[in-house]
């Protein structure tokens, strides 16, 4: 079964406060988004491996590590993952970005993938996709089995905030996909919405009604 990781480190915790505050403006809101996704980013990528390196300082050799260059992707499933990109990008500035985007079926209410862009080498990457909000389940099950079909093996899943509903929907279609969210709220309302969350991610982000 794959893991759930809530962060609880004092800044994200902060900064996800005001990410809730409906006052927040725009503007506040996607820088707020773009700074807690570098944090997260820093939190997520603790299992990326190294090797040992010697490098000369001014004062003489130094046994010191690098990353051992595993490529990784980063996949925001449009619109609203698209705030999170540039905080990640900020600590791995080579990964590589595609992008998913899902509509929901009005009478099914099921997503239905409408576009796909993905880097040429999908097998060879470690992926992290984003969205802001787990809310159903339903966008991230299907982004990641868009991955999937075409050749995606290692990937992890990063959101601000989550339902506990939307958690287990994923974990149950894909139990080898870790998730990692700064904050697990208490439930879906009627809508589909989490509660208490932080409204609709993509309308704060772009500023849209």
């Amino acid at each position: 079964m794959a893991k759930v990781y809530v962060f609880d480190h004092p800044l994200i915790q902060h900064k996800l406060t005001y990410i809730r505050d409906k006052s927040t403006g725009t503007k506040d809101f996607r820088e707020l988004v773009d700074e807690v996704a570098t944090l997260m980013a820093f939190e997520i990528t603790r299992d990326m491996t190294l090797e040992d390196v010697t490098v000369e300082t001014p004062v003489g050799p130094a046994q010191s590590k690098i990353l051992t260059g595993k490529k990784m992707g980063i996949i925001p499933i449009l619109r609203a993952g698209i705030g999170m990109v540039d905080g990640i990008l900020k600590l791995i500035p080579a990964a590589k970005v595609g992008h998913i985007g899902l509509y929901r079926d009005p009478e099914t209410l099921q997503p239905v993938e409408y576009y796909v862009k993905l880097p040429s080498d999908v097998e060879e990457r470690d992926f992290i996709v984003v969205d802001p909000m787990l809310a159903t389940g339903g966008s991230a099950v299907e982004a990641i089995n868009s991955l999937k079909k075409r050749g995606g093996k290692h990937i992890k899943f990063m959101c601000l905030v989550a339902a506990p509903e939307g958690v287990k929907v994923l974990q149950d279609a894909h139990p080898d996909v870790d998730i990692y969210i700064a904050a697990l709220d208490e439930k879906l309302n009627d809508h589909g919405y989490i509660v208490p969350g932080l409204g609709d991610a993509g309308d704060r982000l772009f500023g849209t009604k």
